[in-house]
């Protein structure tokens, strides 16, 4: 199928007026425009969201285990052009995380049709601080466990695509030392200084989950493990961008400490994530959704219940220039997972995940794989 009289999201990162065409459900001869073929009318095609931090949706979390919620979350995702993602774990027995993981597994080399790709995992928890466990549960914390965690990632296939953990706690070093080669490391949970922070970083680890949530501030004494991870060029960093945990303010200077190139826009949305005002569960804990915040009993904010096509809107909304929104919520996500091989980005060779928008990013329509949902 041929596609043209569109502006079409390079990976130059930049808007570029043509068209495109699509064989075998994927991109060929991108920014060529042929004669026959499907008008956009001007409008504007951003490649498929992807989702790095992502608990669940429609009443289903990747904690529970269940094929079909995992089927049910993904479906919901790609609805909203979210066409990719990396579910999170919680803090919970590694024969819970095991049996997430082994669903996510199935789905993966299952995939349902209209359902987004479920590409990696991302393992946060159980190697957390208990002073910034945040809604994670405390019952369940551990220190690193190397050989816990090459169990659970060879059982899965190499599932796991990141995993996180506080850098302060003994044994961090060397467990980044070696987790490194099997996935991406990140910083989370942590109640770290600078120093410890830099040893985990000059280590291996290359990304910062949810920044600004469940870690120090920075202060001016105390660079801590947002000092640490903003000097080192090879370390990414997560936001959310629900308008929620992170003050509008606070998205623009995070843009600003790290660059365009280095942001990771994420939604660590719950199982709330399109449901009604009402009670809710995570990790064994309660968690009550009202007016779009979701919280524990004690009050905590417990993860969102925004999906990411809204956070990546809301960034623009905040001051972010629309071209680094997309690639913070698409390009840069995929890198991190080890995945633009095959997604991230409108170019030739990738699978055919695509969104239509409007100027405004609102959105128009879904692709995945060359078929519009």
């Amino acid at each position: 199928m041929n596609y043209k009289n569109a502006f079409i999201y390079t990976e130059d990162f930049k808007f570029v007026s043509g068209g495109f065409s699509v064989e075998d459900g994927k991109f060929c001869d991108v920014l060529i425009e042929k004669e026959d073929a499907v008008d956009f009318r001007g409008a504007y095609v951003i490649p498929g969201l992807i989702d790095v931090h992502n608990h669940g949706n429609s009443n289903a979390d990747f904690s529970d285990g269940s094929y079909e919620g995992d089927v049910k979350m993904a479906r919901y995702l790609a609805g909203v052009g979210v066409t990719s993602f990396a579910p999170a774990t919680m803090t919970l027995p590694y024969e819970v995380i095991a049996k997430a993981l082994e669903a996510g597994l199935r789905l993966k080399n299952t995939p349902e049709a209209g359902c987004a790709r479920l590409l990696g995992v991302q393992m946060e928890g159980p190697f957390f601080s208990e002073k910034k466990k945040g809604a994670q549960n405390g019952e369940y914390l551990r220190l690193p466990d190397f050989a816990a965690f090459r169990r659970l990632y060879e059982d899965s296939e190499g599932l796991i695509s990141i995993v996180d953990l506080a850098p302060e706690l003994e044994g961090s070093v060397e467990f980044v030392e070696r987790a490194k080669a099997l996935c991406t490391v990140s910083i989370a949970h942590t109640d770290s200084d600078y120093e410890h922070a830099k040893a985990a970083i000059d280590a291996g680890v290359t990304h910062l989950t949810h920044l600004y949530n469940a870690m120090p501030p920075i202060h001016h004494r105390k660079p801590g493990v947002i000092g640490a991870a903003s000097e080192n060029e090879a370390v990414s960093a997560e936001l959310i961008c629900d308008g929620i945990h992170v003050h509008p303010a606070s998205v623009r200077m995070a843009f600003k400490l790290f660059g365009a190139e280095r942001m990771v826009l994420i939604s660590d949305a719950l199982r709330c994530c399109g449901m009604p005002d009402g009670e809710y569960e995570l990790g064994g804990q309660q968690v009550f959704l009202a007016e779009n915040v979701a919280r524990l009993a004690d009050g905590t904010i417990a993860g969102s219940a925004t999906n990411l096509f809204d956070c990546m809107r809301n960034a623009v909304r905040f001051g972010i220039p629309r071209e680094d929104a997309i690639r913070a919520a698409t390009w840069n996500p995929a890198r991190q997972i080890h995945a633009l091989d095959r997604v991230g980005s409108i170019a030739n060779g990738k699978l055919a995940d695509f969104v239509v928008c409007d100027a405004e990013l609102n959105r128009k329509a879904v692709w995945l794989g060359g078929k519009e949902l």
